[in-house]
């Protein structure tokens, strides 16, 4: 082999090298981002409707998990979320709250599963809560905007008259299309090392793509 043909195959050998390791790397850093600080979630159910859509997909910060309200986080619930309880919505950990009960649950069931629910924010550790029509009252303050939907479904799902407090450490989770949605009124708050992260924007339908 000529001098010439050899610093060429060397050369070529560099630059495959060079290839290899330059894909490798954005490969690494891409599964690094979407492990520590950007992952993307596909809406799997109706209860954040209008705001996200069946199918639509999200943006989460996971590096953002202490969240305010009206905040959307993705988390894991507690078991007592994937649990059947007698009314056919989740299991609380008091008998005598949630489903038909006037008192939301306070009190949640088992550990952390592995699901991953999308719900918004409505109590934050400390918060004295009751809900009327579907509306939250916070600390006596009824809760405003355009993304809750009317909630007609009647008592045990949109009224719990009776006044509960969110555990220190916790938060209170609930979906914007109240009339459907499971969510803490029947399976509790969630401890904040259940939270993945915050959603900050989505990409998916087209039409709807955008920054909450």
């Amino acid at each position: 082999m000529s001098t010439t043909n050899a610093g060429k195959h060397r050369g070529a050998l560099r630059g495959l090298i060079e290839l290899v390791i330059t894909v490798a790397t954005a490969v690494v850093l891409a599964l690094l981002i979407q492990a520590f600080v950007v992952k993307p979630y596909k809406i799997p159910s109706g209860s954040m409707i209008p705001t996200l859509k069946i199918g639509q997909r999200i943006l989460v910060n996971r590096l953002a998990t202490h969240p305010g309200i009206g905040d959307i986080v993705v988390f894991h619930p507690p078991d007592g979320a994937i649990a059947i309880g007698p009314d056919g919505d989740g299991v609380c950990g008091n008998r005598d709250q949630g489903g038909e009960q006037l008192q939301a649950c306070d009190r949640p069931f088992g550990g952390e599963s592995a699901q991953t629910f999308v719900k918004r924010v409505v109590g934050l550790p400390g918060d004295h809560l009751r809900i009327v029509d579907g509306k939250v009252f916070r600390n006596n303050v009824e809760e405003r905007g355009s993304y809750v939907q009317p909630c007609e479904t009647g008592p045990g799902y949109c009224n719990f008259p009776r006044e509960i407090t969110v555990p220190r450490g916790d938060y209170y989770m609930m979906g914007d299309n109240r009339g459907i949605s499971d969510d803490s009124r029947y399976w509790g708050p969630i401890p904040q090392s259940y939270i993945v992260g915050e959603a900050f924007a989505t990409y998916w339908p087209l039409d709807r793509i955008g920054i909450f």
